[in-house]
């Protein structure tokens, strides 16, 4: 796992307490993803370069900093949109483009159905965005896609995770970091995470 980054401070845990409680309220569900997306954001954020220009303060000259890559957030229809928001607020600047992805309850493989990013991926720092990491087909799937179509540079973060999601990520796209907030024993025979928290589309939208 050289590639994988697990984010997990203190107040993460206990948002990932509140995402996997049953209990929880489909709100209270939304604003613990929120959270967590933000802590993501700042770590995904120091693998960003930067450029430096200069800067008149109200007393003299300095030398500022901003970011020398466009950065492209590629949330995966439709659970990865309630991350999107707080890595906005992170990263005010960058631009959003969507993937559609369903999984085949039968043979666990991703069924693509929609796809618009915006120009320039292959000069971009491209994120993925999707809150499970279950089988890895579709976030691989994904990431291929993308790539089909210019980025060279991916970084794929999400909620929570199995180790072989993990592992096909690393054996179809070796060179991409994932970030993640929690990762979880394994997954049972229907393909999901335990663990886990359940469907994170259906729990933050309540179309359970």
């Amino acid at each position: 796992m050289n590639n994988f980054t697990l984010v997990n401070n203190p107040l993460v845990k206990c948002d990932v307490t509140r995402l996997r409680d049953k209990n929880t309220r489909e709100d209270e569900f939304r604003n613990s993803i929120k959270r967590i997306s933000y802590s993501l954001a700042i770590e995904i954020s120091n693998f960003f370069e930067l450029e430096e220009f200069p800067v008149e303060t109200p007393l003299e000259q300095t030398t500022g900093h901003r970011l020398k890559h466009q950065v492209v957030l590629v949330p995966v229809l439709r659970a990865g949109l309630s991350m999107v928001n707080a890595f906005i607020d992170v990263m005010p600047d960058a631009k959003v483009g969507h993937i559609g992805l369903q999984r085949d309850e039968k043979t666990l493989q991703p069924i693509d159905y929609y796809y618009k990013t915006p120009k320039g991926l292959d000069t971009a720092k491209v994120i993925l965005l999707d809150p499970m990491l279950a089988t890895g087909g579709s976030a691989s799937a994904a990431i291929r896609y993308l790539k089909e179509r210019g980025a060279r540079n991916c970084l794929f973060g999400c909620l929570i995770a199995a180790p072989q999601g993990i592992r096909k990520i690393e054996n179809d796209h070796p060179e991409v970091k994932i970030f993640c907030s929690v990762l979880d024993r394994s997954l049972n025979e229907k393909g999901y995470i335990v663990p886990g928290l359940g469907d994170a589309g259906d729990r933050t939208y309540g179309t359970l």
